[in-house]
């Protein structure tokens, strides 16, 4: 990438040309280990790539071998000055959250010959006991006759519309060529809430309401003074009748 002044239009249409090349080159040379997106992070020092990848091992090598040699082939391909790119690897917490990393894992799967049905509901088993919402699999092509047809896998909650659909599902699509054609696969996570982010979505889904149970509130009556009749009545004990009541006892008369 030339440091010469453009338009703003152009500039965003070259970074979006060059994000799609290096997307399509990472996604050919780290398919295998378990490569799950790119982001670039243009700083006025340097340029960084960072890689997010399930097996980050595998993507940096043997004493970091593997990412020098991407690191130069990504230089001299985007004309980056010497020193003036700089490549990571992040390891992804969940991979069963990435629709990229099972996509790639379902292509390699049907590669290997598993049937069809079998590698999908492995695949949807395996998001779905991870802590997914919803999950949509969607495998077409000629799968085991000359007839192409499509097959769906769902299982779960997926939003199709709407604003939370941009924020909550996450989307990827891979092609598988085989010899009697194209196989296309894609895989449609549905992201649960999470308000740290971290394990899901930090944004809450505007249509979705969690009513509160009631807290019982504890009524006091208050009590004020005595009133009424009751407030200067007392009951005499039977010491203290009055001797003028007090009935005499019976007389014998000889």
């Amino acid at each position: 990438m030339s440091t010469t002044t453009i338009s703003k239009k152009r500039k965003f249409v070259a970074d979006g040309i060059f994000y799609a090349e290096l997307n399509e080159f990472l996604t050919r040379e780290l398919g295998e280990d378990g490569y799950a997106g790119v982001e670039v992070r243009v700083t006025p020092m340097r340029t960084e790539i960072i890689i997010r990848a399930t097996r980050t091992q595998n993507v940096l090598g043997e004493k970091n071998r593997r990412i020098r040699e991407l690191t130069s082939q990504v230089q001299k391909r985007f004309n980056f000055p010497d020193e003036n790119v700089e490549l990571y690897a992040e390891r992804v917490q969940n991979r069963a959250m990435c629709a990229i990393a099972q996509a790639e894992s379902l292509r390699y799967k049907l590669a290997g010959g598993l049937a069809v049905r079998r590698a999908c509901y492995g695949v949807l088993r395996y998001i779905m006991e991870n802590g997914a919402k919803g999950c949509e699999i969607i495998v077409s092509g000629k799968i085991r006759a000359q007839r192409a047809k499509v097959m769906k896998f769902k299982q779960g909650y997926m939003i199709k519309s709407g604003e939370a659909a941009k924020h909550y599902v996450d989307s990827a699509t891979r092609h598988l060529n085989l010899k009697q054609g194209v196989i296309g696969i894609k895989v449609n996570i549905m992201m649960p809430y999470d308000a740290s982010g971290k394990n899901g979505v930090a944004m809450k889904q505007p249509d979705v309401i969690q009513v509160y149970e009631p807290k019982e509130e504890v009524v006091q009556v208050p009590t004020g003074p005595a009133q009424g009749f009751a407030q200067n009545v007392q009951v005499p004990s039977a010491d203290v009748v009055p001797q003028a009541q007090q009935i005499a006892p019976a007389q014998v008369i000889p």
